[in-house]
């Protein structure tokens, strides 16, 4: 992980996180759109992120998306993890923002963003750890306090989840259950 922001800094905003939310296109994939010819959209999850983000279920840090684009790929892969905190289709991601957390109340300081563009800024801005991946536009890197090692579909979900878990002192008793 790079700081952007002193590390101590950022230390100590981690050790707070409760809800981890995430972009989808940029984040979850390499951003990359397949079309098939009947205009479905594919896209390719990454397994490493899958296990990341059941790991920090599993210890107390609730997953949540906030996706511009709407995607059945997308919800299929929501369910398989168990994320049920969902805002699809959404350019203004401020606004989902805000329509999460009146079902799912928590802080704005105990919220960590991934993300990747500009429309993501508008979440980034507001909460306690914005985290950028390192394809992410420049404006997107100047806001966040951290970025990730990994690139969007290639782990950078897996490179937070174990960062929070680490930095929260759960790393150890969630990989106990693998050993």
């Amino acid at each position: 992980m790079k700081y952007y922001d002193t590390a101590d800094d950022v230390l100590k905003r981690a050790q707070s996180i409760r809800l981890l939310l995430l972009d989808v296109d940029g984040v979850l994939t390499n951003g990359q759109l397949f079309y098939g010819e009947q205009g479905e959209i594919m896209k390719a999850f990454n397994t490493l992120d899958g296990q990341g983000i059941k790991l920090l279920q599993q210890n107390g840090i609730q997953v949540g998306i906030i996706s511009g684009r709407k995607s059945v790929a997308l919800e299929r892969r929501a369910a398989a993890l168990g994320i049920s905190l969902m805002a699809q289709g959404r350019e203004d991601k401020g606004n989902a923002l805000d329509e999460l957390l009146q079902t799912h109340p928590c802080p704005l300081a105990q919220i960590a963003y991934v993300g990747d563009d500009l429309p993501d800024l508008l979440v980034m801005r507001r909460i306690g750890l914005p985290i950028a991946v390192p394809n992410a536009h420049d404006s997107v890197h100047h806001c966040a306090a951290l970025c990730t090692t990994r690139s969007g579909g290639e782990g950078a979900v897996r490179d937070v989840a174990d960062f929070l878990l680490r930095t929260q002192g759960k790393y150890d008793d969630a990989l106990r259950a693998f050993s």
